[in-house]
């Protein structure tokens, strides 16, 4: 198998975007009378969306749909104002796409992040030209775990699922992999476990970004 193309998750996976998303959420919470969370509390309520991160930073409250409203509207303002402010690309993320690119493979971010947010801190932190296509959240779209948005990236890439990679942090990007049809890498440096990356049947679990190379290169 020839490894021509790979789909990146990107929160967790590319960029540590941990401590905006709860500085986001906190602030948006304590805007309307509910308790702040701590940043590793936030690691299992991230990965699935927008409205499944309020849902769980309300599931300990009899919240009302204004409730959830009103959280969710302030969340995302605020991550407007503060989405760059302590994101950063995990250590070695910015090595690895410039090798790949230079390998010529072909490279897309797969988010459940807003689709505009996902747009602004890929433009702010890497060079977007070096990928293909990069997806958030779409009115319409299932998000992940559903495979709808990666075969919308195999028919951009033009290439078949067994030359396509899919890396991610969690498992629900393992579920996307598998949903899909394709072979799965897990990282170990983003918000979630090993255990949990094992539990979800990763094909492969790597704890460097350059790791990534050696796989492709083996293939």
């Amino acid at each position: 198998m020839t490894i021509l193309g790979i789909i990146f998750d990107l929160d967790g996976t590319l960029l540590n975007t941990l401590d905006d998303i709860s500085d986001a959420m906190n602030y948006a919470l304590s805007k309307c009378g509910f308790n702040p969370y701590s940043i590793d509390q936030y690691r299992y309520f991230v990965g699935s969306g927008v409205d499944i991160l309020v849902k769980r930073a309300l599931q300990k409250y009899d919240y009302t749909q204004e409730d959830f409203d009103n959280v969710k509207n302030a969340y995302l303002e605020q991550y407007q104002k503060v989405q760059d402010h302590k994101t950063r690309p995990y250590p070695g993320i910015l090595e690895l796409i410039d090798i790949l690119y230079r390998q010529n493979i072909k490279l897309a971010i797969l988010s459940n992040k807003p689709h505009q947010d996902t747009i602004n801190v890929v433009t702010k932190y890497f060079d977007i030209n070096k990928f293909n296509i990069v997806l958030g959240q779409r009115k319409g779209i299932a998000i992940k775990p559903s495979p709808q948005s990666v075969y919308e990236i195999l028919g951009h890439f033009n290439l078949d699922k067994d030359n396509v990679l899919y890396v991610g942090d969690t498992d629900i990007d393992m579920q996307t992999a598998r949903n899909a049809g394709l072979t799965s890498v897990g990282v170990t440096w983003g918000f979630r476990t090993y255990e949990e990356l094992l539990k979800n049947n990763a094909n492969f679990i790597i704890n460097n970004p350059l790791d990534l190379v050696q796989i492709i290169n083996q293939k």
